[in-house]
């Protein structure tokens, strides 16, 4: 079978899936975006952005991806005095270690092995000390499959009074994110994740406390300039206006589907692929008790490297999954499950990976993940 991209079964890591509707909300012809039509887009994205956070704050819509958000808020919220401190344990925490580095001469970085818990009680320690000004965490570490529990750090940081500025690009519309419980002050979302809108879109959401605490940064990034500009429903630069046309019909999605319904449906298709990984013998990357709702992350059987498994289903079976990254690379394979991802996507992919893994003599039960899914299925 040859890979085709319009009908495959598409769950990498992201950018996911697209609704059709989304895709046709992009076609709209050439338009003025200092126009009242395109103000209007803009009003009616504003409104909506809420049901995405699940929290009502300030918003900023960049042209730029996920990583573009992060430059943005760190360029324009960490301390010019004071300390930034950093906690990672995967490859995004590692580029806001990189991106933190560049804003902030006094950044003190803590790290767990890929895969393992962060080290919360190492990070309590130092915001005691009381010199810390903001505190930067990737939420959800799609590199390993991990979900980092910041609601355990989220008292301590409160206490401190440093700023708390998370990487919730692929937590967002994913995982429940408490923005106003966990008193957090700058969330970064991209479209192309749980929202399931194209990739080239990032949404910062920020506290109160955060806008009153920006200084300038980067000038296109420029955060203050953006929502200065949306408070007329315009923006300060020329946006990716088919990105926000598309932006604005997956908000409308989310809003038909609930975010909360949202969230329950990808954590049941989460349990519903750990649960056909355990059928199937093999074994989650990451630490389980912290394995993420929005992907999984899978040990590659001993002696099946990228073109004995990813490569074969990609080829043989149409089915697309995600690689490993850095040092993971042909070590592990990533399934991601979340935006508009449902269970037909599920059990094609685990039929085509018990295919490939049954043809190299590696399946103990034929038909053991599918039953696995379809137990849970609702």
């Amino acid at each position: 079978m040859t890979f085709d991209p319009e009908t495959t079964t598409f769950l990498i890591a992201g950018p996911v899936r697209i609704h059709p509707r989304v895709l046709r909300a992009m076609s709209m012809p050439s338009l003025n975006h200092r126009g009242d039509y395109f103000h209007g887009i803009v009003q009616e994205i504003r409104e909506l952005l809420p049901v995405l956070f699940g929290a009502k704050g300030r918003q900023v819509i960049l042209s730029g991806s996920g990583t573009a958000g992060l430059e943005a808020t760190y360029s324009a919220l960490l301390p010019k005095d004071g300390r930034t401190l950093v906690l990672k344990n995967g490859n995004f925490g590692d580029r806001t270690h990189e991106i933190a580095r560049r804003y902030s001469t006094n950044v003190t970085t803590l790290e767990a092995p890929w895969g393992r818990a962060l080290p919360l009680d190492d990070a309590k320690a130092e915001l005691a000390k009381g010199d810390v000004r903001a505190v930067c965490v990737v939420h959800n570490e799609t590199s390993v499959g991990l979900a980092n529990d910041i609601a355990s750090l989220a008292p301590s940081v409160k206490a401190s009074g440093a700023l708390f500025l998370v990487d919730g690009i692929s937590a967002v519309a994913g995982i429940p994110v408490k923005i106003d419980a966990w008193g957090l002050d700058a969330v970064v979302a991209g479209s192309q994740k749980g929202l399931a809108a194209p990739a080239g879109l990032a949404i910062v959401h920020l506290s109160e406390r955060a806008v009153a605490a920006l200084h300038p940064g980067t000038f296109y990034l420029d955060l203050a300039a953006h929502l200065k500009s949306l408070e007329k429903n315009d923006t300060p630069w020329t946006p990716a206006v088919p990105l926000f046309l598309a932006l604005r019909e997956a908000l409308v999605l989310l809003k038909e589907e609930g975010l909360e319904n949202r969230l329950e449906r990808t954590h049941r298709l989460a349990e519903a692929t750990r649960a056909a990984v355990d059928a199937l013998g093999l074994e989650l990357f990451p630490d389980p008790r912290y394995a993420s709702d929005t992907v999984t992350a899978i040990q590659n059987p001993a002696g099946m490297g990228d073109l004995e498994l990813r490569k074969v289903l990609e080829r043989q079976y149409n089915v697309l999954v995600q690689g490993g990254q850095g040092a993971l690379t042909g070590k592990i394979f990533r399934i991601g499950h979340m935006g508009i991802a449902d269970w037909p996507d599920l059990l094609i992919t685990f039929a085509a990976l018990e295919r490939v893994l049954g043809k190299a003599g590696r399946v103990r039960t034929p038909g053991a993940s599918l039953r696995a899914i379809v137990d849970r299925m609702p």
